[in-house]
């Protein structure tokens, strides 16, 4: 038998258009640039308006209308401008000094210079910096480099010697140049190290020792054969994980692949006022092309019904994406208007201790809108203020009642308790349980779990490795 049954119910659908604006909302600055650039690239009838250069354009043309022959031939411009100019076009003209900046294999030259040692060894030692690959390691044997010296200076060299001058070269700055492999690497940035402290001398003699157990995980292994507990291998390797694997990484960096911060948002204080701005405002600067929308109705009015529609298609998603942009923009300045006006002292001030606690809750509300919405939009996006870059999400945090029943931020908690950590004595450092009877002395009632918790997140470790290094 074949029923029909007649149901009514309620179903909440998301339209892939507002999908789309949520996936607008979790962009950053760099990320939105480049979605707009494939949206254009895409779509004929989005356009970006150009900059508008006409005063440029009406300053250079009266300079040209009274530029003649005695202006050019009996000016005060120095020659070395104009010759400038010759090397470069109007457009590539670069607009700061380009800056030379010397190979790491010069300092670690200029190092041997000041150590005084013998032409030949200096001759020999050059050779040895010049065969150090990028990183600053050495990838070539000792054997085939003495072999290639004794060809090019005319004279027989061994390798012991060149072991001689390699231990040289170590010893120079940054720590762990010249080294051969990983292994030795890290072994010469932990001799630099405090060898006296036990987390030092632990991490020494598991590289040097145990270095295939630890690249194979053999985690257990390496506990009974150094004798360690859990909480020591995991300070160890901790210290192990922060040590580069290749030397030169932190100067390849500085030299031109740094990673810059581009805010979204500009804070101005202006005595009791704060200003909230965007970094860059994009909805003003998208229109529709006037020649495509002509198009567009000439399609319509003719027969050919799939260019009139694929037509119309772009006309619509033309639209959506600059209104998208424009809700996206304006949904911005509101969320972190709200956030501003939360934290109002902490902008004011700087000072992180004025922080409030604040979660996405509190602000969804005032805002009215979802959750969802104040996560995405504040999520991986910086805000420019008068005394640094910040990372929004760094503005939310949790909340803790004290005795006066005042709801305080759990950065002051962890705040007191590095102070507390700090005026301890180094021969006995205080344990979590004395923390926490510090902390409720100044009003702070937490359990040790949370004590412990936010000693890890502020990286202190137990009191027993305290002792140790004290």
């Amino acid at each position: 038998m074949i029923y029909q049954h007649l149901t009514q119910k309620q179903q909440v659908r998301i339209l892939p258009q507002q999908i789309q604006l949520l996936n607008l909302f979790h962009l950053n600055t760099l990320e939105l640039e480049h979605r707009i650039q494939q949206e254009l690239e895409e779509n004929p009838l989005l356009e970006e308006a150009p900059a508008d250069d006409n005063s440029l354009r009406e300053e250079s043309e009266v300079i040209q209308d009274f530029a003649d022959w005695d202006e050019f031939g009996y000016d005060d411009i120095p020659d070395y401008r104009t010759e400038y100019a010759n090397y470069f076009t109007g457009e590539a003209i670069p607009d700061r000094p380009i800056a030379q900046v010397a190979d790491f294999r010069e300092h670690l030259k200029e190092q041997c210079r000041l150590l005084l040692m013998e032409e030949k060894d200096f001759q020999q030692v050059c050779y040895l910096i010049d065969s150090l690959n990028e990183n600053g390691m050495l990838d070539q044997e000792l054997s085939s480099l003495a072999e290639d010296m004794s060809f090019k200076y005319g004279e027989w060299i061994e390798a012991p010697q060149l072991e001689r001058l390699l231990k040289v070269i170590q010893t120079l700055d940054p720590a762990g140049v010249g080294a051969r492999d990983i292994r030795e690497c890290l072994l010469l940035q932990l001799e630099r190290k405090n060898t006296h402290r036990p987390d030092v001398a632990a991490a020494f003699k598991l590289v040097h020792d145990h270095f295939n157990d630890l690249k194979n995980r053999q985690l257990d292994k390496i506990m009974e054969s150094i004798g360690l507990e859990e909480d020591e291998l995991r300070i160890v390797l901790e210290l192990i994980a922060a040590l580069p694997l290749q030397p030169i990484m932190a100067a390849t960096e500085e030299s031109g692949n740094r990673n810059y911060i581009v805010p979204d948002f500009v804070i101005a204080v202006e005595g009791d006022t704060i200003d909230v701005s965007l970094s860059r405002q994009r909805s003003s600067s998208l229109h529709i092309s006037h020649s495509w929308m002509e198009n567009v109705k000439n399609q319509c009015a003719k027969d050919d019904k799939a260019a009139g529609q694929y037509l119309k298609s772009k006309l619509q998603a033309a639209e959506w994406f600059i209104s998208a942009i424009q809700q996206r923009e304006s949904t911005m300045l509101r969320v972190m208007r709200t956030i501003v006006k939360w934290q109002y002292e902490y902008f004011k001030e700087g000072d992180p201790l004025m922080m409030k606690p604040m979660i996405l809750k509190n602000i969804a509300r005032e805002v009215g809108v979802d959750i969802s919405t104040v996560s995405r939009i504040t999520s991986n996006k910086y805000a420019a203020t008068p005394f640094g870059n910040i990372l929004l999400k760094d503005l939310f945090s949790e909340g803790l009642a004290n005795e006066q029943g005042e709801v305080v931020s759990n950065r002051i908690i962890q705040h007191a308790l590095e102070e507390a950590i700090a005026a301890e004595d180094k021969k006995s450092p205080f344990t979590d349980h004395q923390l926490v009877v510090i902390l409720a002395k100044n009003g702070y009632k937490i359990a040790r779990r949370t004590v412990a918790k936010y000693r890890e997140l502020l990286r202190i470790p137990t009191a027993q490795m305290r002792a140790v290094w004290g």
